[in-house]
């Protein structure tokens, strides 16, 4: 479902930002609180995972949890083990309002660069769910062209429960569609680094160059201008 702006809430959009709330604060409903205070009430976390892989798709999610739910422990998906955020994953499929993913390819991300694919998929995240929202959450980036009023929070999947649980789908997703690219691709063992850019991975692309998952635009996939293939660094 598009998502549409209600008018009448756009002033209230720039949301105070509590001044205390650090990176460590426990406390990862605050900003929810203050926006149901403001008025709005289907507030969305968005969160992606896949920027700095050298393959696979970039993966955005948005997450719609209702008003008075708290997941204690729910956090940035990177500070989770992945036994953590499978769980996690089922439990916020199970009580969010709305769940919606969106996903862009790696063909995408070379024509249009990977800090314009991000935000596309983050729209089709916000078009992916069911109940459109009336204010976003977003980790560290505002998205342009979309009618909701919103606000980006630096470190926001780990200071914001909506930004957290979105991260945690945007990140199993993802991993689950590399799971998928591991399959076809065996040789780069896609399975244990997710596309990033580790030792093993820099060997097998050195080995066998870059595949049809691989960025092609990134410095460390593309090859030679003699047509070497990349080389480790």
């Amino acid at each position: 479902m598009p998502p549409v702006l209600d008018p009448n809430r756009r002033e209230k959009a720039d949301l105070p930002e509590p001044g205390s709330a650090g990176v460590d604060d426990p406390d990862r409903t605050r900003f929810e609180r203050i926006a149901f205070a403001q008025g709005f009430r289907r507030i969305a976390g968005l969160d992606e995972a896949g920027r700095g892989p050298l393959a696979g798709p970039v993966v955005a999610a948005a997450v719609i949890l209702p008003e008075h739910l708290v997941l204690p422990g729910l956090r940035d998906s990177k500070k989770l083990t992945a036994l953590q955020r499978e769980r996690f994953f089922e439990a916020i499929h199970g009580r969010a309002t709305a769940v919606g993913v969106g996903v862009i390819g790696p063909e995408v991300i070379d024509r249009i660069n990977i800090l314009q694919a991000t935000v596309r998929a983050m729209i089709r995240a916000l078009e992916d769910l069911a109940v459109s929202p009336d204010y976003l959450l977003i980790d560290a980036l505002t998205v342009p062209g979309v009618a909701i009023p919103q606000k980006a929070l630096i470190r926001g999947d780990d200071r914001s429960q909506s930004i957290a649980a979105a991260s945690v789908i945007a990140k199993v997703t993802r991993d689950r569609l590399m799971l998928e690219c591991d399959r076809r691709y065996p040789q780069y063992n896609f399975r244990a680094h997710k596309g990033y850019g580790t030792a093993e991975h820099l060997e097998a692309l050195s080995r066998f160059g870059p595949c049809p998952i691989h960025r092609q635009s990134f410095r460390r996939v593309r090859a030679d201008d003699d047509g070497a293939p990349p080389r480790q660094t």
